[in-house]
């Protein structure tokens, strides 16, 4: 007869002891991340507003000629980096410089002549006195040809022609006047370099001139060339879309927000980027500049017709630029075109939503293709002084 093995099992604690400290181990760890993820978002995400819908911007300055010619030298290609001033393209001159000579020559032309009506002036004044001299002298002949004539001393014959002489210097006499005031509605008194005739002249010599200077096409701007299609014995005109030339450090962002993240986006709000080509280990700084008074869709070239029958409602998205600190820009360049990500600190809504303040300065601007006129002066000033002698 067998036995029964009455041995007590091992004492291990059963699976469901074992079970619920886990359970609320894993409870209280899910309610602190709770907690934690909440305290996160109440202090940080619920102020922030961030999307990556968002795109470096900046100037293209696109390189147009101000005057027509063929291309003789173009002096950068694409990725070189230009200052501003610099000679882009030449085109030949030969034109131009025959246009200035032909000016020159006009010019010269035209001081000769005016000063030759200021010298027919003096010859008309001469003219006047002999003829004033000439009526004097007829007047003294018919005065004492009269009494004579009354006490039948002469002829009826001798008296009429002393009349007549008399009659014909007093309009001789007027001629001349009329021929001087004539002469002098031409020069008025006005000085040779003040002329109309000189000044028309000379404005034609720095329009020649300035067209000279024009042949060497210069960059308005610091910058790096791009999108260069003009080639070396070209014919183009003023229309003409030579290259562009992108500064490296006039940049900015837009950031295209959804309409429903926008109710509490501020101008100068801190803004936080972070770019595609550096990854997270580089951090741009910002601010926001102004939104935009339309969405991509309302300033496309066929804008949406919500008005029809098959309508659907599309959260639209406004553009926001946000300005970049010129020192991360600085030591992180940027292309135009890349991709980033924004994050804008909404915890300050005391700042406007539309700007209320008007420039005062232009946004933009450059001197470099301002052209000074001192040298045709001097030069036309050297053809007046030749020719006036």
């Amino acid at each position: 007869m067998s036995t029964i093995d009455t041995a007590t099992p091992p004492n291990t604690p059963p699976v469901k002891k074992r079970r619920k400290p886990l359970l609320l181990l894993l409870a209280v760890a899910c309610i602190v991340v709770a907690i934690a993820y909440g305290l996160y978002w109440f202090l940080v995400l619920s102020h922030q507003q961030n999307t990556d819908d968002a795109y470096v911007a900046g100037n293209q300055i696109q390189i147009s000629p101000q005057v027509s010619g063929s291309v003789s030298k173009v002096w950068f290609d694409n990725t070189d980096l230009v200052h501003r001033g610099d000679i882009l393209v030449s085109l030949d001159k030969t034109d131009a410089i025959q246009a200035l000579n032909k000016s020159e020559t006009a010019l010269a032309s035209s001081v000769r002549q005016v000063r030759q009506l200021m010298i027919n002036n003096r010859q008309y004044q001469a003219n006047i006195a002999l003829k004033r001299t000439a009526l004097a002298q007829a007047e003294a002949d018919l005065a004492r040809r009269e009494p004579l004539a009354q006490r039948q001393l002469i002829g009826r014959e001798e008296l009429q022609h002393a009349r007549d002489t008399a009659a014909s210097a007093r309009a001789s006499l007027d001629v001349a006047i009329q021929q001087l005031n004539a002469n002098q509605a031409m020069t008025l008194d006005t000085p040779l370099n003040q002329q109309p005739m000189v000044q028309q002249s000379a404005a034609a010599v720095r329009d020649a001139w300035l067209a000279l200077q024009r042949t060497d096409i210069r960059s308005p701007i610091d910058g790096y060339v791009s999108r260069r299609s003009v080639q070396v014995g070209a014919q183009i005109t003023p229309s003409s879309a030579l290259m562009v030339v992108v500064p490296s450090q006039e940049l900015w962002v837009d950031a295209n927000f959804k309409e429903t993240q926008l109710s509490d986006v501020r101008i100068g709000q801190p803004v936080t980027l972070t770019a595609d080509i550096y990854g997270d280990s580089v951090t741009y700084h910002g601010k926001v500049v102004g939104l935009d008074m339309g969405t991509g869709s309302a300033f496309s070239l066929l804008p949406a017709q919500n008005a029809t029958g098959n309508w659907i409602k599309v959260v639209q998205r406004l553009p926001v630029r946000v300005s970049l600190n010129p020192e991360d820009l600085q030591r992180h360049p940027l292309r135009i075109g890349l991709s980033t990500q924004v994050t804008i600190d909404i915890s300050n809504t005391s700042g406007q939503a539309l700007a209320t303040v008007m420039r005062k300065r232009p946004a933009y601007e450059s001197n470099a293709l301002t052209l000074q006129l001192q040298q045709a002066d001097q030069l036309i000033q050297r053809i007046i002084t030749a020719n006036a002698e």
